[in-house]
């Protein structure tokens, strides 16, 4: 896989950022301002106040309108009970003198009075005496039961009665309770208001006041802050660019973009035309399709980036030789690797940095050294705008 270019650098400007003047300065304003931060902070206080207390009588207020709605409740219930109560009551009355007077209609049809009086006058009739006694003794009966059925009737009348009594004054009761508890609804719904109208006043002020404290108080932490930030992203920008020199430096270190240096050395050979190199009865071409690199016999050589060997052998004036793909159409090339050097055969994956092989002079080579070559797609270019795109530098 090609790693991308490198990126750019911080474009932060340090002189964007306060010098150490400024932060004096910011420390005199905030001297300057100690008083006024004081006032603000007071106002402040007040404010918060001001607001706990109403939301405390609006807690207040709500807490009545409950134990008042509650109590009003429970007159209701008990209004509709005695009105229950009062309401049975009069029906039993109504059904007891209606049974009164239902005996009293009977007892008269008996005709009470004329057998008092054939008793008198039966005349010593044993069979007829006893007949009339026994009558006299049923309306008798008769004539208890209507006066125990009237008293009942009675009693029950005067029962409704007082519970009707009652079930007014409950619902007198239930009226006032409802008063007591719309007097207290409408209180603590006054005193919410209240407290919301002081709350968003607060809220109001609050953010200006605190604006102003923010501005005060840390007008010297920011100044300093940002003074730290200018000082850290020099520092960082410094950093960056010594390390970015010494990995673009250093063989074998994949720098940002994923791309290392393959060899370390000085470069002895560029890319373009140059004189046939004729050694071991091999020749070169009159083109240099390359760079080389001075590594000095057995040197390490690295992969330029992670890939896949495609090739690993012999070949002609290159001698041993390793090409890897990279991805993309993209390959590198590594010529003149000693014999028994090379590390990495075809088909391996391997690693940007990875130690691949071993500097040698094989094929067309008058010196140990690096014959480095890149391709994009089918064509041979010069690796070092290449790489130096990518933020290695060679040689």
């Amino acid at each position: 896989m090609i790693g991308t270019a490198l990126g750019a650098p911080l474009s932060a400007d340090a002189d964007t950022y306060p010098s150490w003047d400024d932060v004096q300065a910011a420390k005199a304003n905030t001297a300057n301002t100690a008083e006024s931060i004081t006032k603000l902070s007071g106002i402040i206080t007040q404010l918060k106040n001001q607001v706990d207390a109403t939301l405390a009588v609006a807690q207040k207020k709500t807490d009545e309108l409950m134990a008042a709605q509650q109590r009003a409740d429970d007159a209701a219930a008990n209004a509709d009970a005695i009105s229950a109560q009062a309401q049975t009551a009069a029906t039993e009355a109504k059904t007891a003198r209606e049974a009164a007077g239902r005996l009293a209609a009977q007892l008269y049809r008996s005709g009470g009075t004329d057998s008092v009086l054939s008793l008198f006058f039966s005349g010593g009739n044993a069979a007829q005496t006893d007949q009339l006694l026994q009558n006299l003794a049923d309306m008798q009966k008769l004539a208890g039961r209507a006066s125990d059925i009237y008293q009942t009737a009675q009693q029950k009348q005067n029962t409704a009665t007082a519970l009707g009594a009652q079930a007014n004054i409950a619902v007198d009761a239930r009226a006032k309770l409802q008063a007591v508890a719309q007097t207290a609804l409408e209180a603590a719904q006054a005193a919410q208001v209240a407290a919301q109208t002081a709350l968003a006043a607060q809220q109001e002020n609050q953010v200006k006041l605190e604006a102003q404290l923010a501005f005060l108080k840390d007008t010297e932490t920011k100044t300093a802050a940002a003074y730290q930030q200018g000082e850290q992203i020099r520092q960082a920008e410094e950093a960056r660019r010594k390390a970015a020199e010494a990995a673009a430096r250093a063989p074998g270190v994949p720098v940002s973009s994923g791309w290392a240096l393959p060899a370390r050395g000085r470069i002895t050979d560029v890319y373009g035309p140059r004189a046939r190199i004729c050694e071991g009865g091999l020749c070169s071409g009159t083109f240099h399709y390359g760079i080389d690199i001075g590594t000095g016999c057995n040197a390490s050589i690295y992969a330029a980036n992670s890939g896949a060997v495609v090739f690993s052998g012999w070949s002609g004036t290159y001698g041993n030789f390793i090409k890897i793909d990279h991805g993309g159409g993209v390959y590198t090339g590594y010529a003149h690797i000693r014999d028994g050097g090379r590390f990495v055969g075809v088909g391996d994956r391997v690693t940007s940095g990875q130690n691949i092989a071993s500097a040698g002079k094989t094929g067309a080579s008058n010196g140990c050294h690096l014959h480095f070559e890149v391709y994009n797609g089918a064509r041979r270019i010069d690796p070092i705008p290449f790489m130096a795109d990518r933020g290695v530098r060679i040689g």
